[in-house]
C-alpha cells in the first residue's frame, strides 16, 4: 500500500520550505521517526522523521527544490495490515475498487503508529480525498513502482527511458525548475529528466547549460568579472523582509558607549577557572548577557512589545543572540534567560551558539525573543546601528575589544575597551530611559561586582 508524505508545517506558520539533503532514496527500508530528509524554512533547517515504516518507493521533490507546504514529497510502500491512518492522501485505487471509508462506508478502526512530535500530520479520515482527485488514472504522478492501473492511451507518451523527444514534459519539471530554466535561456524539452518518473531536476538543467562546450551559446557565458544571480529565498529573505518591516515601522534611536572592560577581561580568566564553568565556553559576552539582563531587571521598559493599543512590558527574558551563518543572519534566543544563574547561562549561550553555527536551531528558539544581543566585535568592527528585531524594543551591539589608551585615576594607561550601541525604539524607550539602560550596563562592564549589588 503506497503513502504519500506531503510537506508539513513545522509549527511556524510557514507556508513553503527548500529541501536540502535527502537521507533516503528508493529502494531504502524506513521505519516510524527515522530521519529521512532536511528541509530549509525562513527560520532554520529542520530534519523530519517518517510517519511510515516500510520501503521508499519514489522521492518526489529533488534536492534544492522549494515547495509549498502540503506538496507530497516522497512515497513509502507500507504493508497493508501496517498502512498508517494518518491524514495523508493515499494513491489513486483502479477503476471500480472501493478503499474503506470512501463511498463504502467508514474506514475500520486501526493502530495507530506513533505520531511525529512536532510535525506531526493532523489526524483525520480520509473521506475529503477522493473529490480532489476524480481522474483516477493519472500516470504521469504514479510513481513507477505501481503498477499501472489499465493500459491507458495517456500512459504511452511518458516512458523514462526516452531522453531526446519527451513530448510534453514541462508538466513534470517543477515550478522552480522551471523557473531555473527561463533564467538560463534552457529549453526544457530538449532536456533529458533523470528524476523521478523523468522528471526535470536542478541538476539537469545545471548539466545542460554546462554539457555543449562548442555551442554559441555557452560559449557567450558570463565572463569573469561579470555578475552572479544569487536567488533571495530561506533565512536571507526572511531576514530581509523583517528588517524592512522594523527599519520601517519602529523609530530606531542608537546610543553609544565606550566601555574600559579591563576588569570584565580578567573576571573572564578567574571564571573560566572554576570548576563550575568546566566544559562552557566563557566569553565576554557571557558577562555582557548578564549585565544585560540586570539592566533590563532596573529599567523593564527595555523588554517590551509596541502594539497599536498597548505597550506589552514583559516579566520574562528570551534573550536573542544573533549569529551569522552560512544561510543568513539568523537569532535564536535562550528562553528564561532571567531565571538562570551565571552557570546555566554560559551552557545555555554555548549549546546555542553551536546549534545555530550548525544550523539546527529548532523553529521554537528563533521565536518569541524579547530582546537581542549582536556581537559585531567577532568581526573586528567597534560599532554599528543595529536594527531592532521584529516586536522587540532594544538591541544591544558589542564592538571589538582592543587596547587602548585610557585615563585612570588621573594617568595615561592603556585599557581594554570596548563601544557599545543601543538601539531602541522609541515609541516604547524615552531617551531618559535607553540612556539608564546603556549606562548601565557599561558600568556593571566596568566594574562587575555590580551585577551582584543591582541582581
Amino acid at each position: 500500500m503506497l503513502r504519500e508524505f506531503r510537506l508539513p508545517d513545522v509549527g511556524e506558520g510557514l507556508t513553503e520550505a527548500e529541501v536540502v539533503k535527502w537521507h533516503v532514496a528508493a529502494g531504502d527500508t524506513v521505519t516510524i521517526n527515522q530521519t529521512i530528509v532536511e528541509i530549509e524554512t525562513a527560520k532554520a533547517v529542520v530534519e523530519l522523521p517518517s510517519p511510515y515504516e516500510g520501503t521508499v518507493s519514489a522521492l518526489m521533490v529533488a534536492e534544492g527544490e522549494t515547495v509549498d507546504v502540503g506538496t507530497p514529497i516522497i512515497s513509502v510502500d507500507v504493508p497493508a495490515e501496517e498502512g498508517s491512518a494518518e491524514d495523508q492522501a493515499p494513491i489513486p485505487p483502479p477503476e471500480g475498487a472501493v478503499e474503506p471509508g470512501m463511498h463504502g462506508g467508514p474506514a475500520p478502526k486501526e493502530e495507530r503508529k506513533p505520531v511525529l512530535v512536532g510535525y506531526g500530520v493532523k489526524p483525520g479520515t480520509t473521506t475529503r480525498r477522493p473529490r480532489k482527485q476524480p481522474p483516477a488514472p493519472v500516470p504521469a504522478s504514479v510513481p513507477a513502482s505501481l503498477p499501472a492501473p489499465t493500459p491507458a492511451p495517456v500512459a504511452a507518451p511518458a516512458p523514462v527511458a526516452v531522453p531526446p523527444q519527451v513530448g510534453r514534459v514541462s508538466v513534470l519539471a517543477k515550478p522552480p525548475v522551471r523557473k531555473l530554466a527561463k533564467d538560463l535561456g534552457v529549453d526544457l524539452s530538449t532536456v533529458a529528466g533523470t528524476g523521478p518518473q523523468g522528471s526535470i531536476t536542478r541538476e539537469d538543467v545545471q548539466a545542460a547549460v554546462a554539457a555543449p562546450a562548442a555551442v554559441p551559446y555557452q560559449a557567450a557565458a558570463v565572463p569573469a568579472g561579470g555578475e552572479e544571480r544569487i536567488p533571495v529565498k530561506g533565512v536571507r529573505k526572511a531576514t530581509a523582509q523583517a528588517m524592512v518591516a522594523s527599519a520601517f515601522t519602529a523609530p530606531h534611536v542608537t546610543e553609544w558607549l565606550q566601555v574600559d572592560v579591563t576588569e570584565t577581561m580578567a573576571t573572564v580568566r578567574r571564571l573560566r577557572e572554576l570548576p563550575d564553568f568546566a566544559g562552557v565556553k566563557v566569553s565576554p559576552l557571557l558577562l555582557v548577557a548578564k549585565a544585560l539582563l540586570t539592566a533590563v531587571k532596573r529599567h523593564p521598559m527595555a523588554n517590551a512589545t509596541w502594539t497599536d493599543d498597548a505597550i506589552i512590558v514583559k516579566r520574562y527574558v528570551n534573550l536573542g543572540i544573533a549569529a551569522a551563518t552560512e544561510r543568513g543572519l539568523i537569532v535564536p534566543n535562550v528562553k528564561d534567560a532571567h531565571a538562570m544563574s551565571l552557570p546555566e547561562l554560559a551552557r545555555a549561550l554555548t549549546e546555542l551558539t553551536e546549534r545555530a553555527r550548525a544550523g539546527k536551531c529548532p523553529p521554537a528558539e528563533l521565536t518569541g525573543g524579547t530582546i537581542t544581543i549582536t556581537n559585531i566585535g567577532v568581526f573586528g568592527v567597534d560599532a554599528g546601528t543595529p536594527i531592532l528585531n521584529p516586536g522587540e524594543a532594544a538591541i544591544l551591539a558589542i564592538g571589538q575589544i582592543r587596547d587602548m589608551p585610557w585615563v585612570v585615576d588621573g594617568q595615561l594607561a592603556v585599557r581594554k575597551v570596548t563601544t557599545l550601541a543601543l538601539s531602541f525604539d522609541h515609541r516604547v524607550i524615552d531617551g531618559e530611559q535607553g540612556s539608564y539602560v546603556l549606562r548601565d550596563v557599561g558600568a556593571m562592564l566596568e566594574d562587575p561586582l555590580r551585577m551582584l549589588a543591582w541582581a
